[in-house]
């Protein structure tokens, strides 16, 4: 269920985009009297979903969902339909028209994609005001990933300011320091003292190698179990990391002692969480101890309901210091001291993994500081600003976060259909539908200009080209660029889809 619910928040929300872009070329088109021969929602190679001609122009829905066009008459675009272009120019064809007309036409889709995520993004800050976190306001300063004590910040710590722009919220701080250059910290410590501290240059980089890119967050009490799960894969592929490990044989894994060699001698059924779906694994003895060293804190006894009370004999009272602690012990093997029923005292020894996990899941988290939140609301013309703000962050954002991509960890983090459906939450809630589709919609644009053949960008160098010479470019050389410019695409759209499955089946 939680598929088709973001399949058709994606499909709802890509339709609307691509209609939209469409109609932005469609319109100045028909403004410059150009004919549009076809107005298409996702691609009909070979056959339509449903097509009707009005006017000059066919109106139809395809059955390849990896898009839409319009069709122009006269231009050298995706359909590569020679026989037309062999033809003497019409007056109404696109080629016939002045080269400023034809940019506008081109630049019409990107227009519209960028206006019309600035207007979402203004109609959501009027709808539901912009939440904020005002970092001044908490008690308990905040929860620092590890990574960050080796640069004098740690938890405890309040980061107020990066290069003098308050922290109105934790992401502020992801956002600053990965993708806008931000560098030097205006810090409180938990004894009143205000430090300023200045993170390397290429701290962006090493934030984002090292997967350290959620860097703070509230600081919350929490000592209890919620549940086991496998701290990294097992080495058989069976399990993934992340998997909660429901029942055994039957039994809840608060029942069992998994301690107890006979476990390892049998095959046993496995109840998994994964992703919120419950599957069952039958395992073989081989099968079970890869479980087992995948989940070392359940091998070791840990059951859910115990409370951790001490990590490598370090007294916890925040889930940080947990973290915190297990950080330091990564690839190496922990002792966890919990509390089991209230009473009795129990020492576990589990290996740590490389991402500084033991395997469990924690319990209820509380904070006195999530009063400091609040939501702040505009009227429409403040609305305006914000939301064209946002957008305008948006963007540069996204720009900014490009230069990953040249990383091992950046390529292979390139996502096609199934990370974009994955943005959206497995139930329907119309806020964060507009906010992704807002995104999107920016970002669409975008990719839209890139000078890339095929692409709106691609036509666009081709148009400064000529208004800057005064030469069309051949015929010959906008066809063999369309060629380039589809394989280009082509190739991207199955390398990010490939990933998408790869890690599907590999996890």
């Amino acid at each position: 269920m939680d598929f088709w619910i973001k399949a058709s928040q994606l499909l709802l929300s890509l339709s609307l985009l691509i209609v939209l872009h469409e109609f932005g070329h469609y319109i100045p088109a028909r403004i410059f009297k150009t004919r549009v021969e076809k107005f298409y929602l996702f691609f009909d190679w070979k056959f339509s979903l449903f097509k009707k001609k009005i006017g000059d122009t066919e109106w139809g829905i395809g059955w390849i969902p990896l898009g839409g066009y319009v069709k122009i008459a006269g231009m050298i675009d995706e359909s590569m339909d020679k026989e037309q272009m062999e033809k003497p120019a019409e007056p109404w064809e696109f080629r016939s028209k002045p080269a400023w007309q034809r940019l506008i036409i081109m630049l019409g889709g990107v227009t519209v994609n960028l206006i019309l995520g600035m207007v979402i993004y203004i109609f959501i800050v009027f709808t539901w005001g912009e939440r904020q976190i005002p970092a001044q306001d908490l008690k308990l300063g905040m929860a620092i990933h590890p990574y960050m004590e080796q640069f004098g910040v740690k938890s405890g710590d309040n980061i107020l300011e990066v290069d003098g722009k308050p922290i109105m919220h934790f992401s502020d701080i992801t956002k600053e320091l990965l993708l806008r250059g931000g560098r030097k910290l205006t810090v409180l410590r938990a004894n009143g003292e205000t430090k300023k501290i200045t993170l390397p240059d290429d701290i962006d980089y090493k934030l984002f190698i090292s997967g350290s890119t959620d860097i703070a967050g509230y600081r919350r009490k929490t000592r209890k179990v919620a549940g086991v799960v496998t701290s990294m894969d097992s080495k058989d592929k069976l399990f993934k990391s992340g998997d909660g490990i429901h029942k055994i044989d039957g039994k809840t894994i608060d029942k069992i002692d998994l301690t107890d060699k006979a476990y390892l001698s049998k095959k046993h059924k496995v109840i998994i969480v994964r992703d919120g779906d419950t599957s069952e694994v039958i395992t073989n003895k081989r099968e079970f101890k890869s479980l087992l060293r995948a989940a070392p804190a359940m091998a070791g006894g840990l059951k859910p309901n115990d409370s951790i009370v001490a990590v490598n004999d370090q007294p916890i009272i925040y889930h940080d210091e947990i973290v915190s602690q297990l950080y330091e012990k990564r690839n190496k093997n922990t002792k966890l001291t919990v509390i089991r029923n209230n009473l009795d005292t129990i020492n576990i020894n589990a290996y740590v993994s490389k991402s500084g996990s033991v395997g469990f899941n924690a319990g209820e988290l509380t904070s006195s500081d999530t009063t400091a939140a609040k939501t702040i609301y505009y009227g429409f013309g403040e609305s305006i600003g914000k939301g064209i703000g946002r957008g305008t962050e948006t963007l540069g954002d996204y720009v900014g976060q490009l230069k990953f991509i040249f990383t091992k960890k950046g390529a292979s983090s390139l996502g096609g259909f199934g990370a974009i459906g994955g943005l959206f939450p497995s139930t329907w809630q119309w806020q964060p539908f507009w906010e992704i589709t807002a995104f999107i919609s920016i970002i669409l644009a975008f990719m839209n200009i890139l000078p890339i053949p095929a692409l709106d960008g691609g036509h666009v160098v081709f148009l400064l080209y000529e208004i800057i010479t005064g030469k069309e470019a051949p015929e010959k050389v906008l066809e063999y660029a369309q060629y380039v410019g589809i394989i280009i695409l082509l190739g991207l759209l199955i390398y990010a889809n490939g990933n998408d499955i790869f890690k599907a089946v590999t996890g």
